[in-house]
C-alpha cells in the first residue's frame, strides 16, 4: 500500500509509535534528505531519514501556524523556524 501523505515545515505529525515521554504528537524543524523533529510533549529534537520517517507517519494533525498549535508551549511558528539564507549576490 502506498501512502501519501503530504506535509510541510512546521505541520503537527502523529507516529506509529510513542516517545518516551509517552506522547506521540512530533512538529516538523527541517525537511530535506533528514527530517528533524521535535516532540511536542518534552521537546526533544530528532533527526531521522526522509524513508524512515514517511514509514512511521500515521497522519498530520495540523498544518502550520494553525491556531490550535498556539496552545503548545513547546510549538515554534513557522516564522520563527531558522531557515538558511541563500544569497545570490556575488559581493
Amino acid at each position: 500500500m502506498n501512502k501519501e501523505i503530504s506535509y510541510n515545515l512546521a505541520d503537527t505529525v502523529l507516529m506509529k509509535k510513542p516517545h518516551a515521554c509517552k506522547t506521540n504528537d512530533w512538529e516538523v524543524l527541517r525537511l530535506g534528505a533528514d527530517i528533524r523533529l521535535k516532540c511536542m510533549g518534552c521537546g526533544h529534537i530528532v533527526m531521522m531519514p526522509r524513508s524512515k520517517f514517511t514509514h512511521n507517519l500515521k497522519k498530520v494533525l495540523t498544518k502550520a501556524n494553525d491556531p490550535v498549535n498556539v496552545k503548545n508551549e513547546l510549538y515554534v511558528p513557522k516564522s520563527d523556524i531558522a531557515r538558511p539564507n541563500f544569497n545570490q549576490d556575488n559581493k
